[in-house]
């Protein structure tokens, strides 16, 4: 009696999780927590593909720049369209959105005080890469930057207004 009272709890709990397509994994159970938060945060979404987090994986975020909490293997990724653009979302195992991104193609569509921040205290400097990073209350520019007379790399996050909140830099 025992063992079909486990049987029983076991399919009670994965009929409250949804299956979901994932880029490279197979099949991804994402509980409804997780996917209330998102789909309450993100209506829209298109072309929706969860995965579980995979550190391995580069991600599109630097964590220790952006300062995002260290995920595991119960957490959640998910790859969604919107407004025409890839997006990346990470959630925890418990549906609490961690944070979002997208690559930045047009670097002319930046704050302009953003902009201002770069060619002033950067201005030997070319733009290499941008995301546009969303945190609880906050949105972030992760701007990787390249000096070609000596290969230096300098990663950058600021905020809205223009700020340097945090920087690494990367001689060669």
């Amino acid at each position: 009696m025992k063992k079909i009272l486990i049987v029983l709890a076991v399919v009670g709990l994965a009929a409250c999780e949804t299956s979901y397509r994932a880029t490279d994994t197979g099949v991804v159970v994402v509980n409804d927590a997780t996917l209330t938060s998102f789909s309450d945060q993100y209506p829209n979404a298109a072309n929706v593909v969860w995965a579980r987090y995979d550190a391995s994986l580069e991600p599109l975020v630097d964590w220790d720049l952006a300062g995002w909490r260290t995920m595991d293997e119960s957490d959640y990724v998910v790859q969604f369209d919107m407004n025409n653009e890839p997006y990346y979302a990470w959630y925890d195992a418990d549906g609490n959105w961690i944070g979002t991104a997208y690559v930045v193609r047009d670097y002319k569509t930046l704050p302009s005080s953003v902009s201002t921040t770069l060619n002033t205290q950067f201005p030997s400097y070319s733009i290499s890469k941008v995301n546009r990073e969303f945190q609880k209350d906050r949105t972030c520019y992760e701007v990787v930057l390249t000096r070609s007379s000596d290969d230096t790399k300098v990663k950058l996050l600021l905020d809205s207004d223009g700020t340097v909140l945090r920087q690494k830099t990367k001689m060669k």
